[in-house]
């Protein structure tokens, strides 16, 4: 499998498996220093998982896919309350 990752595909061109492996993969490879520790990935995961707001692993209030915001340290709640 080519583990890069394909810049000009758009997700509905992809398969099914192969977007969530890129996903994956993509998480896999952000910078050490740009992501969040893995504790805290897994606490704010915790958190979206229990929201009304995430439907099929996309936040409604702000259409992002809530595994890539969760792992970037500046990522942040988009809701009002900011849950973290």
């Amino acid at each position: 499998m080519d583990s890069r990752f394909c810049r000009k595909c758009l997700m509905r061109d992809m398969a099914e498996n192969d977007y969530f492996v890129n996903l994956r993969d993509y998480i896999d490879a952000v910078d050490r220093e740009l992501k969040t520790e893995a504790d805290e990935y897994e606490r704010r995961l915790g958190i979206c998982r229990e929201c009304d707001s995430l439907i099929s692993g996309m936040c409604i209030k702000c259409g992002c896919y809530v595994e890539l915001r969760a792992v970037m340290k500046k990522g942040y709640c988009p809701d009002a309350d900011r849950k973290w």
